[in-house]
Protein backbone atom coordinates (compact mmCIF):
# COMPACT_ATOMS: atom_id res chain seq x y z
CA UNK A 1 0.00 0.00 0.00
CA UNK A 2 2.77 2.26 0.95
CA UNK A 3 4.15 1.63 -3.00
CA UNK A 4 0.92 2.33 -4.77
CA UNK A 5 0.37 5.38 -2.74
CA UNK A 6 3.76 6.84 -2.86
CA UNK A 7 3.21 6.34 -6.79
CA UNK A 8 0.00 7.91 -6.87
CA UNK A 9 0.83 11.54 -4.96
CA UNK A 10 4.16 11.37 -7.04
CA UNK A 11 3.79 10.37 -10.72
CA UNK A 12 -0.37 10.80 -11.17
CA UNK A 13 -2.06 14.48 -11.68
CA UNK A 14 -4.67 13.75 -8.61
CA UNK A 15 -1.13 13.00 -6.39
CA UNK A 16 -0.58 17.01 -7.75
CA UNK A 17 -3.94 17.76 -7.12
CA UNK A 18 -3.34 16.73 -3.74
CA UNK A 19 -0.30 18.49 -3.02
CA UNK A 20 -1.70 21.72 -4.61
CA UNK A 21 -4.81 22.09 -2.82
CA UNK A 22 -3.20 21.35 0.39
CA UNK A 23 -0.26 23.80 -0.05
CA UNK A 24 -2.46 26.59 -1.54
CA UNK A 25 -6.02 25.63 -2.14
CA UNK A 26 -6.99 29.23 -3.98
CA UNK A 27 -4.18 28.68 -6.50
CA UNK A 28 -4.89 25.16 -6.85
CA UNK A 29 -8.86 26.67 -8.01
CA UNK A 30 -7.21 29.38 -10.07
CA UNK A 31 -5.53 26.46 -12.71
CA UNK A 32 -8.60 24.54 -12.88
CA UNK A 33 -8.42 22.34 -9.83
CA UNK A 34 -11.74 20.93 -8.33
CA UNK A 35 -11.03 21.98 -4.56
CA UNK A 36 -13.89 19.97 -3.29
CA UNK A 37 -13.81 16.87 -5.20
CA UNK A 38 -9.57 16.60 -4.48
CA UNK A 39 -10.38 17.32 -0.44
CA UNK A 40 -13.85 14.59 -0.42
CA UNK A 41 -11.51 12.32 -2.37
CA UNK A 42 -8.23 12.34 0.14
CA UNK A 43 -10.40 12.09 3.30
CA UNK A 44 -11.86 8.94 1.34
CA UNK A 45 -8.37 7.73 0.74
CA UNK A 46 -7.70 8.65 4.77
CA UNK A 47 -10.48 6.86 6.38
CA UNK A 48 -10.55 3.97 4.38
CA UNK A 49 -6.52 3.93 5.27
CA UNK A 50 -7.71 4.52 9.00
CA UNK A 51 -10.23 1.32 8.68
CA UNK A 52 -7.30 -1.04 7.43
CA UNK A 53 -5.21 0.33 10.55
CA UNK A 54 -8.48 -0.74 12.73
CA UNK A 55 -8.66 -3.87 11.12
CA UNK A 56 -4.81 -4.67 11.22
CA UNK A 57 -4.88 -3.13 15.01
CA UNK A 58 -7.92 -5.70 16.08
CA UNK A 59 -6.14 -8.67 14.57
CA UNK A 60 -3.39 -7.58 16.27
CA UNK A 61 -4.58 -7.78 19.74
CA UNK A 62 -7.22 -10.46 18.64
CA UNK A 63 -9.65 -7.81 20.73
CA UNK A 64 -11.97 -5.11 19.67
CA UNK A 65 -12.72 -1.91 22.13
CA UNK A 66 -14.06 1.20 21.61
CA UNK A 67 -11.57 3.08 23.09
CA UNK A 68 -8.96 0.74 22.37
CA UNK A 69 -6.49 2.99 20.01
CA UNK A 70 -8.05 5.98 21.10
CA UNK A 71 -5.81 9.31 22.09
CA UNK A 72 -2.67 8.65 24.01
CA UNK A 73 0.50 7.78 23.13
CA UNK A 74 -0.69 6.53 19.40
CA UNK A 75 -1.97 9.84 18.61
CA UNK A 76 1.13 11.57 19.28
CA UNK A 77 3.62 9.09 17.85
CA UNK A 78 1.26 9.25 14.52
CA UNK A 79 1.37 12.45 14.43
CA UNK A 80 5.50 12.92 15.11
CA UNK A 81 5.74 10.18 12.72
CA UNK A 82 4.84 12.20 9.79
CA UNK A 83 6.26 15.23 10.73
CA UNK A 84 9.73 13.84 11.89
CA UNK A 85 9.45 12.53 8.31
CA UNK A 86 9.07 15.83 6.57
CA UNK A 87 5.39 16.18 6.26
CA UNK A 88 4.35 20.10 6.73
CA UNK A 89 1.34 20.42 9.53
CA UNK A 90 0.87 23.50 7.37
CA UNK A 91 0.43 21.84 4.33
CA UNK A 92 1.70 20.96 0.52
CA UNK A 93 5.01 19.07 1.51
CA UNK A 94 5.49 15.62 2.17
CA UNK A 95 5.79 12.46 1.17
CA UNK A 96 4.74 8.51 2.44
CA UNK A 97 8.27 7.28 1.86
CA UNK A 98 9.55 9.86 4.48
CA UNK A 99 6.66 9.52 6.51
CA UNK A 100 7.04 5.30 7.06
CA UNK A 101 11.17 6.99 7.72
CA UNK A 102 9.62 9.05 10.11
CA UNK A 103 7.89 5.91 12.27
CA UNK A 104 11.05 4.22 12.20
CA UNK A 105 12.53 6.81 14.26
CA UNK A 106 9.88 7.23 16.32
CA UNK A 107 9.88 3.47 16.89
CA UNK A 108 13.51 3.09 17.50
CA UNK A 109 13.29 5.97 20.23
CA UNK A 110 10.79 4.25 22.02
CA UNK A 111 12.37 0.60 21.72
CA UNK A 112 15.78 2.26 23.23
CA UNK A 113 13.46 3.73 25.69
CA UNK A 114 11.72 0.67 26.98
CA UNK A 115 15.13 -1.49 26.88
CA UNK A 116 16.67 1.64 29.21
CA UNK A 117 13.69 1.21 31.08
CA UNK A 118 12.42 4.57 31.13
CA UNK A 119 8.92 4.78 32.47
CA UNK A 120 5.64 5.44 29.94
CA UNK A 121 5.65 9.31 31.17
CA UNK A 122 9.56 9.68 30.15
CA UNK A 123 8.44 8.41 26.61
CA UNK A 124 5.44 10.90 25.73
CA UNK A 125 7.99 13.54 26.98
CA UNK A 126 10.71 12.35 24.71
CA UNK A 127 8.40 11.86 21.86
CA UNK A 128 6.68 15.23 22.55
CA UNK A 129 10.34 17.49 22.63
CA UNK A 130 10.77 15.03 19.43
CA UNK A 131 7.42 16.55 17.93
CA UNK A 132 7.92 20.15 19.19
CA UNK A 133 11.33 20.58 17.60
CA UNK A 134 10.12 19.23 14.34
CA UNK A 135 7.57 21.03 14.20
CA UNK A 136 9.24 24.07 15.08
CA UNK A 137 12.02 23.47 12.46
CA UNK A 138 9.25 23.08 9.58
CA UNK A 139 7.37 26.72 11.04
CA UNK A 140 11.16 27.91 10.66
CA UNK A 141 11.89 26.90 7.18
CA UNK A 142 8.51 27.88 5.73
CA UNK A 143 9.04 30.94 7.46
CA UNK A 144 12.39 31.30 5.45
CA UNK A 145 10.88 30.09 2.31
CA UNK A 146 8.01 32.75 2.47
CA UNK A 147 10.08 35.29 2.98
CA UNK A 148 12.52 34.56 -0.07
CA UNK A 149 9.58 34.36 -1.94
Amino acid sequence: MTAFLGWVTTSTPFGRAIFAVGGNAESARRVGISINRTRIAAFSIVGLMAAIGGIVGASRYASVSFNAFAGGPLLLEAIGAAVIGGTSLFGGRGSVWNAILGALVIGSLGNGLDLSGASAADKLMFSGGILLLAVSIDAISRTKTDQTN
